[in-house]
């Protein structure tokens, strides 16, 4: 598990005078493994090394001849590939690119971020063989990636390609784990039983319990769940989750907090919902699902709220629908405005859509105009998706 700066040594990170990034922390009583993450300081100008932008028409190939085949036969569609989801491990980034339109050549890809590389190649991950459309044995549409503290990486593929065009259900949705140190898949989960003809398969996190075992939550909005899949003991849970959560089956958001003593929780709710939900791992591990649901509170303002992530430990990342400021609550405070720390103004044209730890002990932001995209409003470049450590501009 990742672990993360006290919230006192956090903030202050955020609010001082202009200063370039922190690129080390060591000063933190948490820093003794190398692993604390922070949020870059206040600074007008963040380093342009550090800020990747990514695109469709930017994807790796294996040679011209096979990119033309793609782009004659219609399987590539430069504008209609878009990222939305990641994970950093070291100086690399995978990647979701789901397969919403026509046109995705690959569904999972990895990015390489290093200095001076700003425009980035994508590259299919862990092969190009993975990545074929029709092959229940392969990725079909990949809309979320979790790595884990063993350097597992976890995908969903919910089997469903064109979902914002004309849907096809290729094949059912199931969960792959490929080992990262060696790129070669080493467990996959069909979710065939765990789901239902109203599931909506969206989110994905991986726990482990306090004897090191690990479990995936998955977010199922259509059918109002969490999906639950104990890896060791190849058992699953659908926890039900009360009507009252769910005044519209939109988008179920999750993210998943942890203790030092390895207590985890997760927090959950819909965007169209007021209020904040959560659920101790140690129940949802167990398929508790009645009796154990805590209302954490309302949303304040009442605006909709867009989970975005954690730090890794009890900090959790959020925005507001339609706005790009991005909060920070630590979830060991009660869940008001007045303990909600703004880490990042938002620009014009992109919304975050997620914040992760990782690259250089940074808490980082994925962005992209994905309300252009599913609207079609990108034109012939596609959607602008950038990848950047949070960052607070100073006040003038």
């Amino acid at each position: 598990m990742t672990a993360m700066l006290s919230l006192p040594l956090l903030l202050s990170l955020i609010a001082v005078s202009c200063a370039a990034y922190s690129s080390s922390l060591d000063e933190s009583p948490n820093s003794s493994n190398g692993n604390s993450i922070g949020i870059s300081k206040c600074n007008k100008n963040p380093l342009t090394e550090l800020t990747f932008q990514l695109s469709g028409s930017n994807l790796h190939w294996p040679c011209d001849s096979t990119k033309n085949i793609y782009v004659q036969s219609g399987r590539y569609v430069p504008r209609n590939v878009i990222v939305t989801r990641a994970q950093l491990q070291r100086d690399s980034a995978f990647v979701a690119l789901p397969r919403y339109k026509q046109g995705v050549p690959f569904t999972l890809g990895k990015v390489n971020l290093k200095k001076g590389e700003c425009l980035a190649k994508i590259a299919p991950y862990p092969c190009w063989a993975i990545q074929e459309e029709g092959n229940c044995q392969a990725l079909q549409s990949v809309v979320d990636v979790a790595v884990d503290q063993n350097g597992l990486l976890w995908v969903l593929d919910v089997g469903i390609v064109n979902t914002l065009e004309q849907p096809i259900r290729r094949c059912s949705p199931k969960i792959v784990a490929i080992n990262t140190a060696n790129n070669k898949v080493v467990k996959s989960i069909d979710l065939s039983d765990l789901v239902t003809s109203e599931s909506r398969l969206q989110f994905i996190v991986v726990d482990y319990s306090k004897d090191n075992k690990p479990f995936v939550y998955v977010a199922d909005a259509g059918a109002r769940s969490i999906l639950v899949y104990d890896i060791t003991g190849s058992k699953s849970y659908r926890i039900v989750l009360p009507r009252a959560t769910a005044p519209t089956s939109d988008v179920l958001y999750v993210a998943l907090t942890s203790k030092p003593d390895g207590t985890s929780t997760l927090f959950f709710s819909y965007l169209s919902s007021s209020r904040l939900y959560s659920i101790k791992g140690e129940y949802l591990r167990v398929g508790q699902g009645a009796g154990s649901i805590i209302d954490v509170g309302p949303k304040p303002y009442g605006k909709q709220a867009v989970l975005l992530g954690t730090d890794g430990g009890t900090s959790l990342f959020f925005r507001y629908k339609g706005e790009n400021d991005i909060y920070l609550w630590d979830s060991e405070t009660c869940f008001k405005a007045s303990n909600l720390q703004e880490v990042q103004r938002g620009g014009d044209c992109r919304l975050s859509t997620q914040v992760l730890p990782g690259h250089k002990r940074f808490m980082w932001a994925l962005e992209s105009n994905f309300h252009d995209f599913i609207s079609d409003r990108t034109g012939c470049n596609g959607a602008s998706i950038v990848l950047h450590p949070v960052v607070r501009e100073c006040d003038d």
